[in-house]
């Protein structure tokens, strides 16, 4: 039994420590994003510009532009307040790829507000593709 739970705590830490889940997330995401007519190839062209954007040191374009995150904050406030609460703020980062579901963010009890969901998409899409 010992073996097999060091096997499963060495495979989780791998996991994390090349950030795999949330690679997969955000790879999931994007193709529920744009619904692509050729999945496997769009899977393949977006690794390979993260491969390009490594190598030439030059920032990843990340799918989620200024238009998507502000048209996705505008769903979530559906009366128009310019805020969103934290609840669905919490859910629309996992449904993007950026929060891990054992990651615990901490209710500050303020409101969401544009600015401050935009600067999360953001801050949170390049942690993700800075650890490759």
């Amino acid at each position: 039994m010992q073996a097999g739970s060091s096997r499963e705590q060495e495979a989780k830490n791998y996991l994390e420590k090349h950030r795999i889940m949330e690679l997969l997330n955000y790879l999931t995401s994007s193709l529920l994003f744009f619904r692509p007519e050729k999945p496997r190839e769009y899977l393949i062209s977006i690794l390979e510009r993260l491969r390009i954007a490594k190598i030439t040191g030059v920032a990843f374009p990340f799918f989620m532009d200024n238009s998507n995150i502000v048209s996705m904050f505008e769903m979530l406030d559906t009366s128009n307040k310019g805020s969103i609460s934290f609840v669905q703020y919490k859910e629309a980062l996992k449904t993007l790829g950026l929060l891990t579901t054992d990651e615990v963010l901490k209710d500050d009890g303020h409101a969401i507000t544009l600015d401050k969901f935009r600067y999360e998409v953001n801050k949170r899409t390049e942690e993700i593709w800075a650890a490759f």
